[in-house]
């Protein structure tokens, strides 16, 4: 499962913000406060609806947005917390059951259970997506969603060698072909884990085959256990992150930093970057962004500055370019500018990245922010802790308007997350 960095208080809260504001505007560029508006579209209350979603939403051309809730639901068999849902909201804000899971605790049934990761939808009006448990061997799913809710179970992960526990989001190709990544599983055995294997890169065609295309852990300086999901370049080159292995750092990651890696049509494998746990980053657990160049964008959980509460860093956006040079685009500093971002970025035609922090803001509960090409931070919106949610853990989405829509795992009105808006 995906862990959070530990963290220690070092200040009181107002010399944190007072130090941070501080120390951004004469490292990083200004933290600007906006008046954007957030608002919270709906609040799930934990029961049939669902609850504690992870995942982001996907917008259609109508304005509806649809995803999934890591646990709630009521016609689950596995689990006495629920098996999650996927979920379609309206405009107006109101919630609709796409599919609720039901496990694999009775015979005969063999859905998934525990989404961890968001929806990709194809042009016909389906969705795909993963469960990180259920299936056949309670070793995680892919998962169809046709435009009227059925659902087929594309493919069971066995949890040995074909991989184990899918924790982010797919892509699709031309073909309707589904890429992603295990966290557990594969052949490697450099890691630790030798019984349960170090995360795999895998691909599904439609008619639920499933290839494994690379088995991280050959070497100590390989990567292991992705929870990101993947990019593909029109060369058809795969790149993610790995949240562990690469190089070591005693202090911060004792088993690995994580790494950059690409992975070439043919199968070769390549470690783009290897974070060192410093002032560059560590902990890459977000879906990296590619433009046109062939540079990537990303996030890490910790490196970068410390102090101000973040015992092993606060964070960074950092760029890599096809040639393996990594730039930090921004750190951040534990206090008003956020911290500890767990999701990837999305670009506006400006070139303006935007993304969340999980933590954070001016109570610690997690920011929407934005940022320039050149790394000057605007924070849109601060999540207040509770009524408006708290720890939004996954990435955004924008619709013509420039509206960015996303989730918080905690929060709203009943405690269970939310839904919200931020508009310009």
């Amino acid at each position: 499962m995906k862990s959070a960095t530990s963290q220690r208080t070092i200040f009181s809260r107002n010399q944190i913000q007072l130090f941070v504001v501080a120390l951004a505007a004469m490292l990083f560029g200004s933290v600007i406060a906006s008046a954007q508006t957030g608002t919270v579209l709906y609040s799930f209350n934990g029961t049939t609806d669902g609850k504690t979603p992870y995942g982001g939403v996907v917008l259609d051309s109508e304005g509806n947005l649809y995803g999934t809730t890591f646990e709630g639901g009521d016609t689950c068999y596995s689990l006495p917390d629920s098996c999650g849902v996927v979920f379609k909201l309206t405009p107006s804000g109101t919630q609709t059951l796409v599919h609720p899971f039901v496990g694999s605790g009775k015979p005969g049934l063999h859905d998934g259970d525990w989404p961890w990761a968001g929806l990709v939808m194809d042009k016909r009006g389906n969705f795909y997506g993963t469960t990180s448990a259920g299936g056949s061997s309670n070793a995680g799913t892919v998962f169809k969603l046709g435009p009227t809710g059925k659902e087929t179970v594309l493919y069971s992960f066995k949890g040995y060698a074909d991989g184990n526990e899918p924790e982010d989001n797919l892509i699709l190709d031309n073909e309707g072909n589904l890429y992603g990544t295990t966290f557990y599983g594969g052949t490697g055995t450099g890691c630790g884990v030798p019984d349960g294997g170090c995360g795999t890169v895998f691909e599904v065609t439609q008619a639920g085959t499933e290839t494994v295309l690379y088995s991280f852990g050959v070497g100590a300086a390989d990567g292991n256990f992705p929870t990101s999901g993947l990019v593909r370049d029109a060369e058809g080159n795969l790149y993610g992150t790995t949240a562990y292995g690469g190089l070591v750092n005693g202090s911060y990651c004792p088993v690995g930093c994580g790494t950059v890696f690409k992975l070439s049509s043919t199968g070769t494998k390549t470690a783009l970057y290897s974070f060192t746990g410093n002032a560059d980053g560590s902990d890459p657990q977000g879906s990296l962004l590619l433009d046109a160049q062939g540079n990537l964008y990303g996030t890490t959980v910790g490196g970068g500055t410390f102090g101000a509460g973040c015992g092993d860093g606060c964070g960074t956006v950092f760029k890599v370019t096809a040639a393996g040079t990594e730039t930090v685009i921004h750190s951040f500093t534990g206090g008003a500018d956020g911290s500890g971002p767990f999701s990837g970025l999305i670009r506006d035609a400006k070139g303006n990245f935007y993304g969340t922090t999980r933590d954070g803001g001016s109570v610690g509960a997690g920011t929407v922010y934005k940022l320039t090409p050149a790394g000057t931070e605007t924070i849109l919106y601060d999540f207040a802790g509770s009524g408006n949610g708290f720890s939004p853990w996954s990435g955004l989405v924008m619709d013509a308007e420039g509206n960015l829509y996303g989730t918080t795992a905690y929060g709203g009105a009943y405690g269970y997350g939310t839904v919200f808006e931020v508009t310009p």
